[in-house]
């Protein structure tokens, strides 16, 4: 019987492979001049392929010339995705700019400038967004508004009720609440890492009171840790790599995770959180960053970015703690899901490991997060001609 559940367990955690990477995002940059409109609209290369396909010889490396011969879907791909209105009435979109790839924290992405002429002078701006709702429900789109005299930011989710820029209608912070709790609950390493925290910390004390204090003392050495270097990173005081950043993330849920089966660090695991934390506040950071906010306009997104983080996370440890409460001192909870479930995380994380340190794909659930590097990394003889922008 305790086979039959490990192997369920194994089962459920599988597709949390294919999720561990940084979620999809693309970003918008809008700029109002009079009745102009100007766009920056950078799409990740990864969702590109996915979308379309881009890669014509199924070598698993986008070339320069791939993506180029490609531009006509990419640009019609992007007018379904966005669109823009003023007080109501649409703005018509112009031609699409050079052909561009820029760099993100997470690979390339594809660079679609236009500008779109309105029919009056702007007053209220609206993106309607619409990119991936069909296709991905984790992506959202960050965009970033200048009016004169204002710069707005906002999270916005496709296919949902558009929101205006440039009237009262309600700050972003919220919009950042959300995006901070949707990264949390669908960044799979996190959660596994707090998971392998948690599962030996519910044993502290047959009473409730010690056990709420060690859960206590865990989840804010890491809210603590990453608080600190999500602040960091989004103010670009300290840049790690992105893919040691990830590589080390990995292993840090390797290390939490074996600690349950042969115990390394036994006293004070609040202080390995903390250590840990601090490269998980980096991996946090890559949205932000990524969304070309001046640093005077950062510091209330990444308040409500870490609030969000704060709210999912503290959402997750509720539901842990009620949903074992009442298994935590039986043999089951022991043997199945302490060490079952600790095994069958030291396995996924290792296998997240070696594709981000080695920069291989390890069987099917981990194309996604191969795609995203080949992505990133494809073509190194790229064209010497080919545009780039700075940001």
């Amino acid at each position: 019987m305790n086979a039959r559940l490990l192997l369920i367990a194994c089962l459920g955690l599988l597709p949390l492979v294919a999720q561990a990477h940084k979620p999809s995002d693309a970003y918008v940059h809008l700029q109002v001049d009079g009745v102009v409109v100007a766009q920056r609209f950078d799409i990740a290369l990864r969702d590109l392929e996915r979308e379309l396909a881009l890669d014509a010889d199924d070598d698993g490396q986008l070339t320069w010339r791939e993506v180029r011969t490609r531009w006509a879907d990419i640009d019609r791909l992007s007018l379904h995705g966005l669109s823009v209105q003023v007080d109501g009435a649409p703005c018509a979109p112009g031609p699409l700019g050079a052909q561009q790839l820029d760099e993100h924290s997470d690979g390339r992405y594809a660079v679609l400038t236009r500008r779109w002429t309105c029919p009056a002078p702007v007053g209220t701006l609206t993106p309607v967004y619409r990119l991936f709702a069909q296709t991905d429900p984790t992506h959202r789109g960050i965009v970033r508004v200048q009016q004169p005299g204002r710069d707005e930011t906002a999270v916005l989710v496709p296919g949902a009720a558009p929101r205006s820029f440039g009237t009262a209608v309600g700050p972003a912070f919220s919009g950042f609440v959300r995006e901070g709790v949707h990264h949390i609950l669908i960044g799979s390493d996190h959660i596994l890492f707090l998971l392998a925290l948690l599962l030996p910390a519910v044993l502290a004390s047959p009473r409730l009171r010690p056990v709420l204090a060690e859960v206590l003392r865990v989840v804010t050495a890491f809210t603590v840790a990453h608080s600190i270097t999500l602040a960091l990173a989004a103010f670009d005081l300290v840049t790690p790599p992105s893919r040691w950043v990830e590589s080390i993330i990995a292993a840090s849920v390797v290390f939490a995770a074996l600690n349950n089966l042969v115990p390394m660090v036994r006293e004070g695991r609040w202080k390995l959180t903390f250590a840990f934390g601090l490269v998980h506040g980096f991996g946090f950071a890559g949205a932000l960053k990524d969304a070309g906010l001046a640093q005077g306009a950062l510091a209330l997104p990444l308040l409500g970015f870490n609030l969000g983080v704060e709210a999912g996370q503290l959402a997750i440890v509720a539901v842990f703690v009620a949903s074992v409460w009442a298994l935590r001192m039986t043999r089951f909870y022991r043997q199945v899901l302490l060490r079952g479930g600790s095994a069958v995380i030291v396995a996924v994380a290792a296998l997240w490991l070696a594709e981000r340190a080695f920069d291989v794909q390890l069987g099917v659930a981990g194309a996604r997060a191969a795609m995203a590097r080949a992505a990133g990394e494809a073509d190194r003889h790229v064209h010497p001609a080919e545009p780039r922008s700075a940001r």
